[in-house]
């Protein structure tokens, strides 16, 4: 199997293709940081990928990503699974003070998404297999004043997904949106984690799980589906007084 996966370095994107190393899988790994990138690509090879390339690139760089996604499959010799795993946890305060701070994380987790799944969505059609799978976030499920500019970029990935899900069906493509809740990762170390944090591990497992059995959504854990709906059923009047 032939993966590519943007924010590899993440940690629940290097829980993911620790699964895909298991299975010989060839591994072409994006992210920022070269040093980074160096640690999961030789932890992955320990646990037996077959091969494995690294690409250091910002990919809020909007025009790099068509050269970024024909280089991976280039490389790799053609593109089974794209897993799209990067992004930040953007600073609400900071993004209401500024409208650059908003556009920046708008793109970064919105933009830069749907960028690279433009591309590799046409790939795909044309190929007529694979998969595509991406992080988006319950954050997307509803607007809340505590995140509501990282919850707009999820949302906006969600809804894209959902529209590429329904073209690519025909052409026997998988789409797979993942909503994860709170997850215990460097991203939120600087919060106070409580009973609802999973463990990166299983959310890891979890996508790679999603990926083979062909979901079309898949919320990790999986009690997030329910505590969604119940927040997506209360009346608007309600909610605007709530303290979320």
């Amino acid at each position: 199997m032939k993966v590519v996966i943007i924010g590899a370095s993440s940690a629940i994107a290097h829980e993911t293709a620790k699964c895909f190393a298991r299975d010989g899988a060839d591994l072409f790994l994006v992210g920022r940081s070269d040093e980074k990138l160096a640690v999961v690509a030789d932890d992955l090879r320990v646990r037996g990928a077959k091969n494995v390339t690294t690409h250091v690139q910002d990919v809020a760089d909007l025009d790099s990503h068509e050269d970024l996604l024909q280089q991976a499959i280039t490389v790799l010799g053609g593109m089974d699974v794209l897993y799209i795993a990067h992004g930040t946890l953007s600073d609400q305060q900071k993004s209401e003070r500024s409208v650059a701070e908003t556009l920046k994380e708008l793109n970064t987790n919105g933009l830069s998404v749907i960028s690279l799944l433009t591309i590799a969505a046409n790939y795909f059609e044309q190929q007529r297999h694979g998969c595509i799978a991406v992080i988006s976030s319950v954050a997307g499920d509803r607007g809340r004043k505590s995140n509501y500019v990282y919850g707009t970029a999820k949302a906006a990935v969600s809804t894209f997904l959902q529209g590429l899900r329904n073209r690519l069906a025909s052409s026997g493509v998988t789409v797979v949106t993942v909503k994860p809740g709170f997850v215990a990762t460097p991203m939120t170390a600087h919060l106070k984690q409580g009973p609802l944090f999973a463990d990166a591990q299983k959310v890891g497992e979890g996508i790679y799980n999603a990926i083979q059995k062909k979901k079309d959504i898949v919320y990790l854990p999986g009690f997030w589906r329910v505590i969604m709906f119940v927040i997506k059923s209360i009346p608007e009047g309600i909610f605007k007084k709530l303290p979320l």
